[in-house]
């Protein structure tokens, strides 16, 4: 898991735990389950941080609007669980 979020590289979209469990075939519950053994779950924490500093670094550079990275950036700081849950209302 640390080398799918370390490795990634698809401009089109951020890693996330979502599309590495169906990349290994098991689902976000499961793979959220091995949580309980230390070593996973440092694992899963430090993939957190990837994903941040992915997050940062396409603002930083323009590549992605500053906004939306601050507020997935912020919904990543009260979601521990991995998963990304968000609603967007467009005006016309």
């Amino acid at each position: 898991m640390y080398s799918y979020f370390a490795g990634y590289d698809d401009p089109k979209g951020l890693p996330s735990f979502s599309k590495f469990a169906r990349l290994s075939g098991v689902t976000l519950e499961e793979l959220s389950d091995f949580r309980k053994h230390k070593e996973f779950e440092r694992a899963w924490r430090e993939c957190i941080e990837i994903r941040r500093d992915y997050l940062i670094d396409l603002a930083i550079t323009k590549r992605a609007d500053a906004s939306m990275a601050k507020f997935l950036l912020s919904e990543s700081e009260v979601s521990d669980d991995g998963s990304l849950n968000f609603s967007l209302t467009v005006i016309e």
